[in-house]
């Protein structure tokens, strides 16, 4: 994707001058979390009655709807109008919104027909490795040691949910699109945090979700005929998915990710998999197979060896014990 042409600091900089989160941010980002581990189980559930192109309509022309009212109300609250950012950075939006409501929300509810909610969240959260990956390339910052033993343990985890998948009972397909996800997921993270400087947060989310609904118009017989045969229950479930985990998480993370480094951001999601585990069991009665679990914490040690900080020089020297 195309990044604007201001200048901006690399992510190991940002991540080394961006201020210590503050109470308001740690909640965005826990409300994120909570709610974007729901809508692995919400995707899941709705699964059996709507495709993944209808589903992705639905679910984002909601969450277009409920971001409107927000947005109104925000502005009229503050005595301001809607200002809505031009030229190339109105185009470079927009391309986010088609990529990170539309494509990303495609991805996800096509892998959930072959997975079940917990492998498919394993999979998606090696994105925090890749926006490392993009760093490396788009910023030119490398690929120190630390970044390819992560890539190697996490690509090893990920082979052995493949493996584990092509012989149990799922279907491999799955599994490239869970890899999909995790590929549009950092993308569309990484451009996002380029952008955030020049447009808040809550404007920039309602531009994306209505680029990503008028995206996903073509699926729109889709979901009217699937919708009229549908249970009430899965309705409702696509209501909440464009509510919560669209239009308030989508929110919440705009907002914490303006706030702390990308790769902070991103690393507070390693808590998704297991909520999305501890969920699916409770909810849909579903845990992946203990293979994939132990392909799930490979490919997540992988992403943390990748993506966690260093502990500056200073620190590591002064816990250095002095020779006599």
């Amino acid at each position: 994707m195309t990044t604007p042409t201001r200048s901006a600091p690399t992510v190991a900089a940002a991540a080394a001058s961006s201020p210590a989160a503050g109470p308001l941010t740690l909640v965005a980002m826990a409300v994120t979390v909570v709610l974007w581990a729901s809508a692995f189980v919400g995707v899941r559930a709705v699964g059996h009655d709507l495709d993944a192109g209808a589903l992705t309509l639905g679910r984002v022309a909601v969450g277009t709807v409920a971001l409107t009212a927000i947005l109104l109300v925000a502005r009229w609250r503050r005595r301001t109008p809607v200002r809505l950012p031009r030229g190339r950075l109105l185009l470079l939006v927009l391309a986010w919104g088609v990529a990170w409501f539309g494509a990303y929300n495609l991805t996800l509810n096509a892998a959930e027909q072959h997975l079940d909610a917990g492998t498919t969240a394993l999979l998606v959260n090696i994105a925090p490795m890749l926006v490392a990956v993009l760093a490396g390339v788009l910023l030119r910052e490398g690929f120190p040691r630390r970044l390819l033993v992560g890539i190697a343990v996490a690509f090893a985890g990920v082979v052995v949910i493949a493996v584990a998948t092509t012989s149990g009972r799922f279907d491999a397909a799955g599994v490239g699109l869970g890899l999909a996800s995790a590929v549009l997921y950092a993308g569309a993270a990484t451009l996002q945090k380029r952008l955030l400087p020049q447009l808040d947060a809550l404007t920039m989310t309602w531009l994306g979700c209505l680029a990503g609904t008028v995206a996903a118009l073509p699926f729109l017989p889709a979901l009217v005929t699937q919708a009229a045969a549908a249970p009430s229950s899965s309705l409702l479930g696509v209501v909440y998915l464009g509510i919560f985990p669209t239009a308030i998480a989508f929110t919440t993370w705009a907002y914490a990710l303006a706030r702390v480094s990308a790769g902070r951001a991103a690393a507070s999601t390693y808590a998704v998999p297991p909520l999305v585990v501890l969920m699916s069991w409770v909810l849909l009665d579903e845990v992946p197979v203990p293979v994939v679990l132990v392909g799930g914490a490979l490919a997540l040690a992988g992403v943390a060896v990748a993506t966690l900080p260093r502990r500056p020089a200073r620190a590591r020297a002064a816990h250095t014990p002095r020779s006599p």
